[in-house]
């Protein structure tokens, strides 16, 4: 791409946009329904934000207006939510869907979808659900300087949202079967440290010739600077149930961001070491020990701790220091993966199922559900 087509600088420094993949599924059984292009028919025209198709028709997308704080987007988000399930539609936010069958859910019918059925192939037999945070950002360096700075905390993040212990009507044993999904897609675990944008710009336009690809948004990184929307987007997250937890995690993003942006370089680890903090955080969730700088192993809790520290000053700035505090309550839980797990135990898959539906549906917390 041309170093000088971006938005970067076209909207306020550091504003909130979110996009979430969620199933749709009986409103009764929690059970995954192919329902997308009649939900899309059926939504009433004046939402706010926007409801679009998935890649696969037992998916929607919600995706919300340019907002300022992660509090204005879960209110966003729970607007759109209870505009999808007032077409009847139930609505499941994970990272997989805990009971559907391998390789059972069509390809939503658009060029760009089946464009990516024919380059992957069985890769995509099964649909993810992820949560995408977009930060705003001033300039070219400055969205390089975050995106280098969010690198360092993929890890964390990952081991925070993951949401999808359950796949295919068993536990995987993994806090984010969605993790694994994806490790068979290409371009999709984590990018190398970028020296500015121009190295981003022609990095990117080698990869999408090599992979026979348009461009950077066949890219399907855990991060990656998004110019054509002037942001950089984190990827790492499991879709949610909880807007409670969405709140928490885009909190968090959003200061990780600002504070990288702002703050001084810090040394980029290596790919490898991200990567395997990647698969830890997606084995274990919020009890994992992620691997620092050295390769030392050190918990989740600990690490968070330290990252809430960093970033107090920022939350303050960006008006999210009650959801940042949300973080240490999703620990507490077990994240989502946690609850989702405390929920068959009490009455098995069915159980999961109709509670993680009413989870999402409803907007509210689990905590005031149990």
């Amino acid at each position: 791409m041309d170093p000088a087509d971006h938005a970067f600088g076209t909207g306020s420094p550091f504003s909130l946009g979110v996009e979430e993949e969620l199933f749709l599924v009986d409103p009764l059984t929690g059970e995954q329904i192919d329902a997308g292009p009649a939900v899309i028919e059926r939504v009433a025209p004046a939402v706010q934000g926007a409801v679009e198709r998935e890649l696969h028709a037992c998916q929607i997308e919600l995706i919300t207006d340019v907002h300022a704080t992660a509090n204005d987007v879960a209110v966003a988000l729970a607007e759109l939510r209870a505009a999808v399930t007032d077409t009847g539609a139930g609505l499941l936010g994970a990272g997989v869907h805990p009971h559907a069958p391998e390789g059972q859910a069509p390809i939503t019918d658009k060029e760009r979808y089946a464009a990516i059925r024919h380059l992957l192939g069985d890769a995509v037999a099964d649909p993810t659900g992820g949560l995408h945070v977009h930060i705003g950002m001033p300039d070219p360096e400055t969205a390089i300087r975050a995106f280098n700075a969010l690198r360092r905390h993929l890890p964390l993040l990952q081991a925070l949202g993951a949401n999808s212990p359950f796949r295919h009507g068993r536990d995987t044993g993994l806090a984010s079967a969605r993790e694994v999904t994806m490790r068979g897609w290409p371009r999709s675990g984590v990018p190398r440290a970028m020296r500015d944008f121009e190295d981003f710009c022609s990095s990117s336009a080698l990869l999408a010739r090599a992979a026979d690809v348009p461009d950077y948004t066949w890219f399907w990184w855990k991060l990656r600077p998004h110019p054509r929307l002037g942001t950089v987007e984190v990827r790492a997250l499991d879709a949610q149930t909880s807007l409670d937890d969405v709140a928490a995690l885009v909190a968090l993003a959003h200061c990780l961001a600002r504070h990288g942006a702002t703050a001084p370089a810090e040394p980029d680890p290596p790919a490898e070491i991200l990567d395997e903090g990647a698969f830890r955080a997606a084995r274990f969730g919020t009890e994992a020990e992620l691997p620092d700088r050295e390769g030392r192993l050190v918990p989740v809790r600990v690490l968070l701790e330290d990252v809430l520290a960093q970033v107090a000053d920022d939350a303050r700035e960006l008006g999210c220091a009650d959801e940042l505090d949300g973080t240490r309550r999703l620990l507490e839980h077990g994240g989502g993966a946690g609850r989702q797990r405390s929920a068959h135990a009490i009455g098995g898959l069915g159980a999961l199922l109709r509670e993680a539906t009413r989870w999402t549906g409803s907007g509210v917390a689990h905590d005031e559900m149990v």
